[in-house]
């Protein structure tokens, strides 16, 4: 089973931005998309001379800020759920899918041997009595869909109590790149 996480874009009309100038944009972004929003804001500052000023955090609480009136010219977010919160207050002018990407369990070790999640992964022998890192699996998309592949293969209540969740996906990254955790789903 393949569960695809959508990073969903969204147009804010202008007119409810305060740019600090007219060409500047301001972009609210799930804090997953950092290292390549990054890249891809210098390409565009160094070819247009105009700035980007993105902030990053959760989508939900991105959402919830757009809605409250903050001021973003556009919101990139990891679920299309909270897209549809925001659309929903009138805010959104145009959406539409911008990226797709698949679930991985990634470990600390390079030479870990590939794993598939599977109805007979054995998950706790897997994490070697240590612990399974999760971006929150209430709220952070990776998260709940990280969850939502444990639960469909069963393996949820058996890994549950091993779970170690982070407020996002960087954080969670940070955990196993730290030695913190054997292995994390993003």
């Amino acid at each position: 089973m393949s569960l695809p996480r959508i990073l969903a874009l969204a147009l804010i009309p202008a007119s409810l931005a305060l740019p600090a100038r007219a060409d500047d944009v301001t972009i609210f972004a799930a804090a997953s998309m950092k290292t390549a929003l990054d890249q891809v804001a210098k390409g565009w500052e160094a070819k247009t001379g105009d700035v980007a000023h993105i902030s990053y955090a959760g989508s939900g609480a991105l959402a919830r800020q757009i809605a409250a009136g903050a001021p973003a010219d556009i919101y990139i977010s990891a679920n299309p759920g909270w897209m549809e919160t925001v659309a929903k207050t009138g805010r959104i002018e145009t959406q539409a899918d911008l990226l797709a990407n698949h679930l991985v369990l990634i470990a600390h070790d390079p030479k870990a041997a590939p794993v598939k999640i599977s109805l007979d992964l054995d998950i706790k022998a897997l994490l070697q009595g240590g612990k399974l890192a999760m971006s929150l699996v209430n709220a952070v998309p990776a998260g709940q869909y990280g969850k939502a592949a444990l639960e469909h293969y069963g393996l949820w209540t058996k890994v549950a109590p091993e779970v170690a969740q982070a407020d996002n996906v960087r954080a969670t990254l940070a955990m196993v790149a730290a030695v913190l955790l054997l292995v994390m789903i993003v």
